[in-house]
């Protein structure tokens, strides 16, 4: 690796955060913060939970910051010298007056072939829309989402049966193994971005609980089963069968309906349940369910 003179400073969250956290700081580069959202308090016990990339960072003795707004920390970035900020999945919109505290930049890893998907929930885009291929984007990163100019992208092709955390996995990772391999040039400015292709652009949604609620009459049973992979983890593929409130886990679609426990859609077409979590909150297969409750 050729020398690497300036600091980093790591903004991450989410999961896909954690894999190019880890392995920059494998690489060996100086990663001298990592900015992440404050800790937040989960289950009836409201048990403190604190994101990954926090973990990982204390266990590797780097300072941790998680400002409630990102101005607390303009002065600690200020101080820093020529720095470059490296962005993945920080779950916040980070404002200009922060973006100009970094001489040399910032730079963002995205989980689509930008300009497609920009937003919130590439991923989820990606297998609800049923697309033959993927990958991740490294940008510079301006203050309109995920709208700047483009270092380099890497390409995947999809077998059609990816779900959320499966793909979500694959892309932290590839993202990661690109963004290495580039941030040394990107550092010493040997190489320069090129332009979106803003003709091109699409979006994505912020998902909320309701995205998840499924409706026979108004979907096919191909659009469910890629529901069900692209919403797994959130907001959940949610149905009632036989009464009662279940959230489908793993199903396929057939061509005719061979179970008590199989969706037919309005459209005629069938989607069988191979596995849900029951009201018990037990994760069960379809004849289990069935005979448990119908």
């Amino acid at each position: 690796m050729m020398k690497i003179l300036k600091k980093i400073v790591f903004f991450g969250t989410d999961d896909f955060s954690l894999i190019p956290l880890r392995d920059l700081i494998g690489a060996g580069f100086n990663i001298a913060a990592v900015v992440t959202k404050p800790d937040t308090k989960s289950g009836r016990g409201q048990k403190i939970i604190s994101p990954a990339v926090k973990r990982l960072a204390v266990a590797k003795k780097i300072p941790v910051l998680q400002p409630n707004d990102l101005s607390e920390i303009s002065n600690f970035i200020s101080s820093l010298g020529d720095t470059i900020g490296v962005v993945v999945s920080y779950g916040k919109i980070i404002p200009v007056e922060i973006i100009n505290l970094f001489k040399s930049g910032m730079v963002n890893i995205h989980p689509s072939l930008l300009p497609l998907y920009r937003g919130p929930s590439p991923i989820e885009s990606v297998i609800l829309n049923g697309d033959k291929y993927t990958g991740v984007t490294i940008i510079m990163l301006t203050p309109k989402m995920d709208a700047g100019p483009i270092y380099s992208q890497e390409e995947i092709r999809l077998s059609g049966r990816e779900s959320k955390p499966e793909l979500r996995d694959t892309l932290s990772k590839l993202g990661s193994e690109l963004l290495i391999k580039l941030l040394p040039h990107i550092m010493n400015g040997d190489i320069k971005p090129s332009p979106q292709d803003e003709t091109k652009a699409t979006y994505s949604k912020i998902l909320n609980k309701t995205d998840g609620n499924l409706d026979p009459k108004t979907t096919t049973a191909a659009q469910a089963e890629r529901m069900i992979r692209a919403y797994l983890g959130f907001p959940k593929t949610k149905t009632t069968l036989f009464g009662h409130n279940t959230i489908i886990t793993k199903a396929h679609v057939e061509k005719t309906s061979k179970s008590p426990v199989d969706i037919v859609f309005g459209d005629g077409s069938v989607l069988s349940v191979d596995e849900l979590i029951a009201p018990s909150g037990r994760k069960i297969n379809g004849r289990e369910f069935f005979n448990g409750y119908s």
